[in-house]
């Protein structure tokens, strides 16, 4: 395949500031995981200048090989029982108002890794009881039981991403199922905790797609979501097909304010977790 050139509207700042350095110092001096970090975000200097970073648990070896991901994949190591308390640690040291939480999949475990979640997020409320919670989580295979594990421990938002349209699942996604996305995002949303979900374009699909896919989400009750480029992390994954016009991003967030969608992020760099705070705040206002 030819390589697409990339556009000037993708051009990222270099890093830096009292800000950026203050936070890298506590994510090395914490030895935490970033998914800024490994998954290459092209945000994270500006976002780390903020103040604001996407922490990862439950280690940095996923079990799923997802083509668009360049989060190592292979057996994973122990969970570190002390995790929950070093992340609330963490997000008390970064003064956060909005800790925004992920992790790997953890598809070997017998509770996809749900209780060590809930865990992290009590502890996290423990220490920083005014912060608010966004995690983006796995699918747990749709499991009610497990999903429930998480939901009991009551973050402030559910996000999963389903990352790209019906048709290119299978060939992006790994062992993920766009119909299993589908009913995470349903159980999150019927607990009654806002939920969120994100998607990349770029990846070969139409516009008709991505439109189908708002309303799949929506349908489940999701009502937070966020539309990005996906940008190529390493040669290893799978190229990009289409540099989108930011002019289409605009569309793309008209219609998903039509069908119904209170927040829609939509732009060439904005990522799941992209000014998570400032959208969560304007909601709450609205």
């Amino acid at each position: 395949m030819k390589t697409v050139r990339k556009p000037s509207w993708l051009k990222i700042k270099i890093p830096g500031g009292e800000k950026y350095t203050e936070l890298k110092k506590i994510v090395e001096d914490n030895h935490l995981n970033t998914i800024c970090a490994s998954g290459r975000c092209p945000n994270m200097g500006e976002c780390w200048s903020r103040g604001a970073a996407t922490l990862m648990i439950l280690g940095e070896i996923c079990t799923r090989s997802c083509k668009f991901c360049a989060t190592q994949t292979g057996k994973p190591f122990p969970i570190d029982p002390n995790e929950p308390e070093m992340v609330a640690k963490s997000v008390k040291l970064m003064r956060l108002k909005h800790a925004v939480i992920t992790s790997v999949d953890r598809d070997e475990l017998e509770d996809k890794g749900a209780q060590h979640w809930a865990d992290v997020i009590n502890a996290i409320k423990n220490q920083n009881p005014c912060t608010i919670i966004e995690v983006l989580l796995p699918d747990f295979d749709a499991n009610p039981e497990l999903i429930d594990i998480v939901i009991k421990s009551k973050p402030n938002i559910l996000s999963h991403n389903i990352e790209t349209v019906r048709r290119l699942t299978p060939e992006i996604r790994s062992r993920a199922k766009y119909d299993v996305s589908l009913k995470t995002l349903q159980l999150f949303s019927k607990s009654g905790i806002e939920t969120k979900s994100g998607i990349m374009v770029g990846l070969g699909e139409t516009q008709e797609e991505v439109i189908e896919t708002l309303q799949d989400l929506y349908h489940v009750g999701c009502r937070m979501i966020t539309i990005g480029q996906y940008l190529q992390p390493t040669p290893q994954n799978i190229e990009v097909v289409e540099y989108i016009h930011p002019d289409i991003f605009d569309f793309y967030k008209g219609k998903a304010l039509e069908i119904g969608f209170k927040i829609a992020e939509s732009g060439p760099l904005v990522r799941s977790s992209y000014m998570a705070e400032d959208a969560f705040k304007n909601n709450q206002n609205e």
